[in-house]
């Protein structure tokens, strides 16, 4: 499974760099968000732009380990660059009702600073 990493002091984005999802390469994606996960990343960003086919939406499931991962470090997952071929599936999968999903990666990082200034705000009262 092909992806790239790029650490940030809030956040991580990884990014998928193939053009299918699929049973193939979910598990390597989910052992992917485990090691994050464990390093201390509470934030994580996941780029789908470069996938352009996913035929079962039973792979998708990986993003919703993700997501739990992330919730019980009270941190945020966010899944962007899902494009009209994948719309479809992620519709009918229903992960949406869980998995936060946004258009952009901007839109992602402003999420999630966002997020942190309010968790900081209300700490700070």
């Amino acid at each position: 499974m092909k992806f790239s990493v790029d650490k940030h002091d809030k956040y991580v984005t990884l990014k998928l760099e193939e053009p299918k999802f699929t049973n193939d390469n979910s598990p390597g994606l989910k052992s992917e968000l485990y090691l994050l996960n464990a390093e201390g990343f509470k934030n994580i960003i996941v780029d789908l732009s470069q996938v352009i086919e996913c035929n079962d939406a039973q792979d998708l499931s990986c993003l919703l380990v993700g997501d739990r991962l992330c919730k019980s470090a009270n941190g945020l997952f966010i899944v962007t660059g899902i494009n009209d071929q994948l719309a479809p599936i992620i519709e009918l999968s229903n992960i949406f009702q869980s998995v936060t999903f946004v258009n952009t990666l901007e839109e992602a990082t402003d999420f999630i600073f966002m997020d942190e200034l309010e968790k900081e705000f209300r700490g700070a009262k």
